[in-house]
């Protein structure tokens, strides 16, 4: 059976609505009015006696408790119980984190915060895992220096049709003297694009 003219043009109109745009610039996106913008609400209270307060309790640990402690966090996602996930989410921090993703109307999706061993301190919702320190978003920040800024490569969400891309960079104390610790912002750059017609 034969598919007339007309249906397989809209066929394909419907297919190219659902298709994966271009890949964004997004290092041209992250301009600096972005960065401080996410700065004016890292750069807190809340976020550096958190931090802090983790450093200090934990110290610098053997990567041998690093590791058990992602261990459990992962294993943690699949249970029923989660002490581990239950106290990073419902403290301070991470409360904090939730109210500035829902300030952002929809630009930010995602928001962890790590300590001095790239261990998460507070997030605004579950990661996959409780160590970053293996990552770039952490190598790349915490372990350059107090200026560091990494923007990662762009991925495509399929289940949201929307381009993703993570800034992190490294959080200092008040007097900018000494590292504490990184936050990774994740954005959804196809809103990003929209607010500022930049690629549009």
């Amino acid at each position: 059976m034969r598919i007339s003219a007309l249906a397989m043009t809209l066929a394909l109109v419907a297919g190219s609505a659902h298709a994966e745009p271009p890949k964004p610039d997004f290092k041209a996106l992250v301009t600096p009015s972005v960065l401080n913008d996410i700065r004016g609400w890292i750069d807190t209270e809340i976020v550096r006696l958190s931090v802090s307060s983790q450093n200090n309790r934990l110290h610098k640990l053997e990567q041998a408790k690093i590791d058990a402690l992602d261990k459990q966090w992962r294993a943690e996602r699949e249970a029923d119980d989660k002490p581990l996930i239950a106290a990073t989410l419902s403290n301070p921090l991470s409360n904090y984190l939730i109210r500035m993703q829902g300030r952002s109307v929809g630009l930010y999706v995602e928001i962890f915060v790590m300590d001095q061993n790239g261990l998460n301190v507070g997030q605004s919702s579950v990661t996959s895992d409780f160590w970053q320190g293996d990552e770039d978003k952490f190598q790349k920040t915490f372990d350059v220096g107090s200026d560091a800024v990494f923007v990662d490569e762009p991925e495509w969400d399929e289940d949201n049709k929307i381009w993703r891309g993570q800034v992190s960079f490294t959080i200092n104390d008040e007097n900018k003297t000494n590292k504490l610790g990184a936050v990774t912002v994740e954005l959804n750059i196809t809103e990003l694009q929209r607010r500022t017609g930049y690629g549009s």
